[in-house]
Order: C-alpha cells, then sequence, then structure tokens
C-alpha cells in the first residue's frame, strides 16, 4: 500500500484498481499462490470516498453487502448486522480487509497503456512509475469511471447549476431555490429526498425502474432475492437494459415510494426529453413508469408470500405492504413542461449514471460499441480479464458479495492456465536435458557394425 518504482518490473498478474473488484481479486489470487500486484491511482476504495454524496450508506445490510472473510462489526462494533454501513466505513472496511490478506497494493500509480507483446507472452504495462512487463492483466476499475451528463443537457450559458451525482455532497451545495433531479435509480430518488427534507423544492424526473420493497414481512429484500434465485440470474430479462433500481438504505432503511415523495411536496415528472429556451420538456411516461415500478414491487411480495407458504414459514403477515397510495395531481395531470425560471429551478443534478473507460487498455477485448467481450470475465483477448462489472456472471455481480466471487471464478482460471504453463515448462525442461533413447535404426546400425 505504498507507492513504488516499477521501471523494469516483470509481474505473473497484473491487477488495476484497488476498489472492492480488486481487493476480492488480490485475495483470491494470494490463496491460489499467484505472484501478483495491484495498481491504484488514488487510494483504496477512493471512489466511495470522493465519488458519493456525504450521507450515503450501503444499499444492502451488513450482514449481505461485505465480504466473506470479514464482518462490519470487526472493524466497527456500531456497525450491526442488519445496519446499513456509512461510505466511510465501507472505505474502511476494505482497507482493513486489503490488511488482513496483505494484498500487494500499491497507490499513487496511474497506468497509462496496456498492449499485448509481438513474438512473446505478455504484456508491456506503461505506468507513472515506470514501464513493466505482466503475464496477465485483470481490469478491476469498475464500472463508475465517468460521470455521464447526456447531451440534451443546457450549455454552460444556462443560468444554472449543473453538477452529476458524483460531485453532488450535501443540500448546503446548491444555491437557493428548487431542484431538478434527472433520474431516479437508488442515486437519484435518495438525493431528492435529502434535497426534500431539507426544505427545497423538488422536481424528480422519473423514468423506468425497479421498486423493490425495502423489507417483508420481517426479511431485507436481499434475503428475499437470494432465497427466491434471483441473484443468480445470468442475464437481464429482455427489455429490461434501461431499467434502474430505486431502493434505500439512508435514515435507517426504508421502501422507496414515490407517491408518497410526492404526497410530501415533490413534483414528479416523466423522462426529461429537451431543453430548449429555458423550459424543460418531458416524456408523457410517469404514470406508466410507476406502474411498473409497482408492478415488480407487488410481484416480490407474491413470490415470498409463495415461498413462506410453500416452506411453513413463520413470518409475521403484512397487509399494509399492499397498499399503494392514491396518484397525486403531478401523476394525473403530469407536466409536459416546464419554464425553469418561472419556477425557481437554479440547479440541475443528473443521476443519470456512468460509463467505462478502457482507453488504456490497447488489446482485441472490445466490441464495437467498446463493450468488454468476456465470458464471466475471461475475456476474448487470452490473458486479459475483467472484474466487478454488472451481469459479469450474473445480477448480484453488481454487489460486494458478488464481486467477491466473480473474482474467485477469474483468479480460478488464471490457476489454471498457469498449471497448463508449468506443465510446457517443465516438459521443455525435461526434453532439454534427458538423453535420448536410441532409435530402432540407431540400434541396428550398432548391430550391423
Amino acid at each position: 500500500m505504498t507507492e513504488l518504482a516499477l521501471e523494469n518490473m516483470n509481474v505473473d498478474t497484473l491487477v488495476v484498481g484497488a476498489g472492492q473488484a480488486g481487493v476480492a481479486m488480490s485475495e483470491h489470487l494470494g490463496n491460489l499462490g499467484v505472484p501478483h500486484l495491484v495498481l491504484e491511482r488514488h487510494r483504496i476504495a477512493e471512489a466511495w470516498r470522493t465519488a458519493r454524496w456525504d450521507s450515503l450508506v450501503a444499499n444492502g445490510p451488513a450482514w449481505h453487502d461485505r465480504f466473506p472473510g470479514m464482518t462490519f462489526s470487526e472493524i466497527d462494533a456500531d456497525i450491526g448486522a442488519d445496519a446499513f454501513a456509512p461510505k466511510e466505513r465501507v472505505a474502511a472496511y476494505f482497507e482493513a480487509y486489503a490488511r488482513r490478506c496483505q494484498a500487494p497494493i500499491h497507490t499513487g500509480v496511474d497506468v497509462h497503456k496496456v498492449h499485448r507483446n509481438d513474438g512473446r507472452p505478455g504484456f508491456t504495462v506503461e505506468t507513472s512509475a515506470g514501464v513493466i512487463q505482466a503475464n496477465r492483466v485483470v481490469a478491476a476499475t469498475g464500472p463508475f469511471q465517468h460521470p455521464v451528463i447526456p447531451p440534451i443537457a443546457p450549455g454552460d450559458e444556462a443560468p444554472l447549476t449543473q453538477i452529476h451525482s458524483s460531485e453532488y455532497r450535501h443540500p448546503g451545495q446548491l444555491p437557493e431555490g428548487a431542484v431538478l433531479v434527472v433520474g431516479a435509480g437508488s442515486s437519484g430518488v435518495q438525493i431528492a429526498e435529502e434535497l426534500q427534507r431539507a426544505g427545497k423544492p423538488v422536481y424528480l424526473s422519473v423514468g423506468p425502474h425497479d421498486r423493490p420493497p425495502r423489507a417483508y414481512r420481517g426479511r431485507d429484500f436481499c434475503w428475499w432475492l437470494g432465497v427466491l434465485g434471483e441473484w443468480d440470474a445470468e442475464a437481464m430479462r429482455p427489455g429490461t437494459e434501461h431499467v434502474t433500481i430505486a431502493v434505500s438504505g439512508a435514515n435507517g432503511g426504508h421502501t422507496v415510494d414515490f407517491r408518497a415523495l410526492a404526497h410530501r411536496g415533490m413534483t414528479l415528472v416523466g423522462r426529461t426529453r429537451a431543453f430548449e429556451d429555458g423550459v424543460a420538456t418531458f416524456e408523457p411516461d410517469l404514470a406508466d413508469n410507476l406502474a411498473r415500478g409497482d408492478a415488480n414491487y407487488l410481484a416480490l411480495l407474491d413470490a415470498a408470500d409463495d415461498y413462506i407458504a410453500r416452506n411453513g414459514l413463520d413470518l409475521p403477515e403484512e397487509p399494509e405492504a399492499r397498499r399503494i397510495l392514491p396518484d397525486p395531481e403531478c401523476v394525473t395531470r403530469p407536466l409536459r413542461g416546464l419554464d425553469l425560471a418561472a419556477a425557481g429551478v437554479t440547479s440541475i443534478v443528473w443521476a443519470t449514471g456512468f460509463s467505462v473507460d478502457y482507453g488504456w487498455l490497447d488489446v482485441d477485448a472490445f466490441d464495437e460499441h467498446g463493450k468488454p467481450r468476456h465470458q464471466r470475465g475471461v475475456s476474448s483477448e487470452p490473458g486479459v480479464y475483467f472484474v466487478g462489472l454488472p451481469w459479469l456472471s450474473r445480477r448480484g455481480s453488481s454487489f460486494i458479495w458478488g464481486v467477491w466471487h466473480d473474482a474467485k471464478h477469474v483468479a480460478d482460471h488464471i490457476a489454471t492456465q498457469r498449471k497448463y504453463l508449468a506443465y510446457h515448462e517443465a516438459a521443455q525442461r525435461q526434453e532439454t536435458h534427458t538423453p535420448s533413447e536410441p532409435s530402432v535404426n540407431d540400434a541396428s546400425a550398432e548391430r550391423a557394425s
């Protein structure tokens, strides 16, 4: 976990990134005896420190959102199994875990370029600390690399403060006035609710989403998705590629209810379509998006009830969970346009996600859209691997525990490849140093002489 001069170093496996994916990768490689090095441009788990708002907590309870080898209570006795760990404690957790597994992490080193060697094994890796050679490279930089603000955003000339959710820290950061939050996944809805609690008028642009219950009949939704086999789903259902999930661990955890937010004064609008001459326009899809979220919510309740009945579990009934609030006026008479100045909107928070950037990885491992080609993290480019991406192997891949299991699969693949190479090298040594037996023709020649 120190800075290091790397010039002319040779490493078996290089892991790029020391977030949750890189730490998990290092643990498994170490357990398998694979020599490796982890490089991180900033600090361990940096995104949890500086790319999140101040009040963020983990979206899953501490018993679930962790690695198998250590509980959160081991680093902080105040974090119980059902608590939602604050972001600073999540970062501290990964630091402690890296120390426990003695991960060879070197911080402050930026990887500039990786390219395959010509006519010899491995890759040449250009870093801020020198050029090194690596037999294999694992990209563990995760999916949250570059904030995405869509091209419809008003230009810099607009009299608005515009920030991405990764730059948002707290309500006091924004100027006086109303706020338009674009995007109603977990980040967008939590930021919008925090702004509302701070007394700001809030407009929330809601797109297609899943809306699981935070808990039902005494069990967190993470548990329900586990026992129902949903975490192990290996592919998205068709048509769900742009569906976000609205769930929150804030304030002790609660089910996201967009209608409840509206009844408390938040104005819901459909997906944001465009900005022109100071007017924002919205798609006429708000009611449909809410109905879709309701259907997802109720389907999970139905599946949970069936599971309880089928297995004879003694869990308390919760009929109130099925009560859907009446549609507020912003749903029955949705806004199609909003004059931002007239509405007093002075800020826009773009909770519109992130993109990946693998410009540093100059290898044949990407499709025509720049997305990694891989099977469970094993790239189409031999010797290159990916860890930490959503749906890498299953639905749970984007959760902390899912990353750990994905990293184990990739590490096992690397260890297997090393065994094949070890056999080849041993066979070559034997062929080089063992005297060859005389051939039949040689023996015949000796007898004839």
